[in-house]
């Protein structure tokens, strides 16, 4: 009887090994090549991505690294390289000189909300507000998430509407969500 005991101790604490291993493996997504893990801050994630250089770089730029590396939380729509190859041409080569930091700054900042907004939590809140759901930015100015067709967009004050390609992407002070296009301030 006490080796029975033993074995299914053992047997017991393989299984909880296993699938904590199993648990942290789900919660890890795939950015830019490169495992998201959900014990690193944003930023300590974002470096990895092969898809957002140039945002790391404007981030960097902006003096933004200790703000996306504090405690939060914040939900962050991340703009691709590709998004930023949208802007016009010389765009992005202006923004990160130090003399328009602040600009650099404003557009950085329209990116991010304080809290964490899982896109089922965006979903639900756009369903039962017609559609859509707005959101204060950490720059001020509000960003409306809409539901369409059953994808997440992301309309900014202008407009202008990002896709949510990869949604959910959980850090330890917050959320990414990575978006197609770069959202613009007024």
């Amino acid at each position: 009887m006490h080796m029975f005991i033993k074995r299914l101790a053992i047997a017991c604490f393989t299984l909880l090994s296993l699938s904590a291993g199993f648990s942290s493996a789900a919660d890890t997504v795939m950015v830019g090549g490169a495992a998201m893990y959900p014990t690193k801050t944003i930023v300590e994630n974002a470096v990895n991505s092969k898809d957002h250089t140039t945002l790391v770089a404007a981030v960097k730029a902006a003096g933004l690294v200790d703000t996306l590396n504090s405690k939060g939380p914040f939900t962050v729509f991340a703009p691709t390289n590709e998004a930023f190859a949208k802007l016009p041409a010389g765009t992005v080569d202006t923004l990160v000189k130090p003399e328009h930091k602040a600009d650099l700054t404003k557009i950085l900042t329209y990116h991010v909300v304080a809290g964490t907004y899982t896109a089922r939590q965006l979903m639900n809140d756009a369903k039962m507000h017609g559609g859509k759901v707005m959101l204060k930015s950490v720059q001020g100015e509000p960003l409306t998430v809409i539901l369409h067709d059953g994808k997440l967009w992301v309309e900014d004050a202008k407009g202008g509407k990002a896709g949510i390609t990869i949604a959910d992407v959980m850090q330890s002070n917050g959320v990414i969500h990575v978006i197609d296009t770069v959202l613009m301030p007024n």
